[in-house]
């Protein structure tokens, strides 16, 4: 090809040149704040040339001052990823975009990065501290925000005034798809009852721990009352007390009769789901672990309460009085699950 034949791409020619006499034209079009005469100028600069970080750099500003935020933060994301261009510069075109956008979480995480990567300079990283403190601010002031627009949106649950144990459970069940803070005033009422169904109150409690709910709120159950932040309740599943009992039993009972053991504790599982957040009071873990065996044993027929008594090395009439405890959890009906 000669010297001054236009270059030919996918049977498209540019003439020698072309993308730079386009960036200038666009430049100059964004000096004299004719942006969108600028926009198709660098676009087709862009399309020759598809490397020239000027070009991409004049694009995002032509696009940001017409409003075309989105494709300005696009370009500036791409350049921030292919390091094109000088990046302090490229990060400030980024942040401000994000800023009209509202997307403060984006600009936390993209800073917060930063700042553990080390590629903030010295002579930016108060300026960089400030945006990343105040994007955090935005941040909770948007999810602050956005709850109190649920809370007046909010439709009541009635739970307490549903009959059905069943009913209740499955409006329940659903409230761990959505932000139960919306409906925290009528949880608490319902958790502060007495005549509230215990194992919903479990449930109840459990979403508002896998939600890191932190307030303090109050719970009663079986003639006790508590104050708990939820989020800071040990698991359900993980119960320190229960994990004792099922220790207990495996040494006591597993290794001789294995269907009786696993009836045991599903009776504990059962129960301590139903008890949680309060512990088996009164008694030691071995009485509780004894009382469980001996219940058990009498679903299958057998009465050997001074057997067991024996076995676990506890006192006869604390076994009994533990017992009583623990029939009278299994007269409350549960949902059909």
């Amino acid at each position: 090809m000669k010297k001054n034949e236009p270059e030919q791409k996918n049977n498209i020619f540019f003439f020698p040149n072309l993308d730079k006499r386009l960036l200038e034209k666009g430049l100059d079009a964004i000096q004299q704040k004719k942006y969108k005469e600028a926009v198709p100028l660098l676009e087709e600069a862009l399309t020759i040339n598809p490397a020239n970080s000027e070009t991409k750099i004049g694009l995002v500003l032509a696009y940001f001052e017409l409003g075309l935020l989105q494709k300005a933060k696009e370009i500036a994301k791409e350049m921030l990823a292919d390091g094109s261009g000088e990046y302090i510069e490229v990060l400030d075109l980024y942040i401000m975009i994000l800023v009209q956008l509202h997307e403060y979480q984006e600009i936390v995480t993209t800073i917060e990065v930063l700042l553990e990567d080390h590629q903030i300079p010295a002579n930016r990283m108060e300026h960089f501290s400030k945006m990343l403190e105040f994007s955090r601010k935005m941040v909770l002031s948007d999810r602050i925000e956005v709850e109190i627009k649920e809370e007046r949106d909010v439709q009541p649950l009635h739970l307490q005034s549903i009959q059905d144990p069943n009913e209740q459970m499955l409006l329940i069940a659903n409230l761990s798809e959505q932000n139960i803070r919306s409906y925290i005033e009528e949880v608490k009422v319902f958790l502060q009852s007495q005549e509230s169904n215990p194992f919903l109150k479990t449930m109840l409690l459990n979403i508002l721990k896998e939600q890191e709910y932190n307030q303090e709120i109050s719970i009663q159950k079986f003639d006790r009352i508590i104050n708990v932040i939820p989020s800071e309740l040990e698991d359900i599943q993980n119960q320190i007390q229960q994990a004792d009992i099922i220790e207990i039993l495996i040494d006591k009972v597993e290794s001789n009769d294995p269907v009786l053991f696993e009836n045991i504790r599903l009776l504990v599982d059962r129960q301590s789901f139903l008890l949680y957040p309060f512990p088996l009071e009164n008694y030691s873990v071995d009485t509780w672990a004894a009382a469980y065996h001996s219940i058990v044993t009498e679903y299958f027929g057998q009465e050997e309460s001074a057997i067991i008594s024996s076995l676990y090395e506890i006192k006869l009439e604390d076994l009994q009085q533990a017992k009583q405890f623990i029939s009278r959890l299994e007269e409350i009906s549960y949902p059909n699950i």
